[in-house]
C-alpha cells in the first residue's frame, strides 16, 4: 500500500480517566519512545504508574518527566528482562509498594539490521532474549500474580513485522511474530482467572532514539508503506495500549490490534 499526504498527527487527545484507580507496570519505559509515551498516557488516564528499563540513568530522568506530570515519584525499578532474578525482584517491587499489578504492558524489545547469511548466533539470540523470551518471563510472572488476584490486563507491543517481511529484519521479525503467538495463547490459558491479553502492532513510530540508528532512506521506505503518509507519534501507538488496557475492550482477548495501515 502506498502512502497518501499527510498534513501531520492530529491533536493530541484529552484525558478520560480511562485508567482510574489503576496500577500499571511499563517495561521498557525509559527514553524517547512508546515505552514512555505509554506511561505518561496511563498516568494522565488516571493510573498509578510504575516503569522499569535496564539503563538506569536514562529511567531517572522518565521518573522525573513522570513526577512533573503527575506531583509523585513513580515506582522506578532497574530491570533487565532477560534476567530471570530481575523480572521477579521487579514484580516483587512494584507489589510491594503498590499493592498490586492491573495492567502490564510488556514494551521491552531489540531490534538490529543484518542479513540472515552474515547474521551471528548472538545477534540472533540477544534480539529473541529480549523481545520474545523477556516478554514470556514478564507475562509469566504477571500470570502468576494475576491468578491469585482474579484478573488483570496483559498488553504486549508486537510489530507489523510479525506478518510481513523486511530485508535485514529476520531475528525480530520472528521475535515478534513470536511475540503475537504468545499473547493468543497465553489469552486461553489466562481466561479462566479473569485476565485479558492482547498486544499492538505498530510499524513506524518515530521518536529521536528511532531517528538516529535508522537511515532516512528507510525511514522514507516504510513511511511510503503508510497509508497516511507519515509515521505514527509514539502516543498514537500508546492510545491503542490504553485503549486495551482500559474496561472498554472487556471482550478483546487474544487479539493483536494493528496501529498501522499494514494488517495482512
Amino acid at each position: 500500500m502506498t502512502g497518501g499526504t499527510s498534513a501531520g498527527p492530529p491533536p493530541y487527545e484529552p484525558a478520560h480517566g480511562l485508567l482510574s484507580g489503576r496500577t500499571v507496570l511499563v517495561t521498557a519505559a525509559a527514553g524517547s519512545g512508546i515505552g514512555f509515551a505509554t506511561a505518561r498516557r496511563c498516568a494522565e488516564e488516571g493510573a498509578v504508574v510504575a516503569i522499569s528499563d535496564r539503563h538506569e540513568r536514562r529511567l531517572e530522568q522518565s521518573a522525573a518527566e513522570l513526577e512533573k506530570l503527575t506531583g509523585e515519584p513513580p515506582v522506578a525499578v532497574v530491570c533487565d528482562v532477560t534476567v530471570e532474578d530481575d523480572v521477579q525482584r521487579l514484580f516483587d517491587e512494584v507489589t510491594r509498594r503498590l499493592g498490586g499489578i492491573d495492567v502490564l504492558v510488556n514494551n521491552a524489545g531489540l531490534g538490529g539490521t543484518a542479513p540472515l547469511t552474515e547474521m551471528t548466533d548472538a545477534q540472533w539470540s540477544s534480539v529473541l532474549d529480549v523481545t520474545l523470551n523477556g516478554t514470556f518471563r514478564c507475562t509469566r510472572a504477571a500470570l502468576r500474580h494475576m491468578r491469585a488476584r482474579g484478573g488483570g490486563v496483559i498488553v504486549n507491543n508486537a510489530s507489523v513485522l510479525g506478518w510481513r517481511a523486511q530485508a535485514g529484519q529476520a531475528h525480530y521479525a520472528a521475535a515478534k511474530a513470536g511475540v503475537m503467538a504468545l499473547t493468543r495463547c497465553a489469552a486461553v490459558e489466562a481466561a479462566e482467572f479473569g485476565v485479558r491479553v492482547n498486544a499492538v502492532a505498530p510499524s513506524l513510530a518515530l521518536h529521536a532514539n528511532l531517528a538516529k540508528v535508522t537511515s532516512d532512506e528507510l525511514l522514507a521506505e516504510l513511511t511510503a508503506r503508510e497509508a497516511f503518509g507519515r509515521a505514527a507519534q509514539p502516543w498514537e501507538v500508546a492510545n491503542a495500549i490504553v485503549f486495551l488496557a482500559s474496561g472498554y475492550s472487556s471482550y478483546l482477548t487474544g487479539e493483536v490490534v494493528s496501529v498501522s495501515s499494514q494488517h495482512p
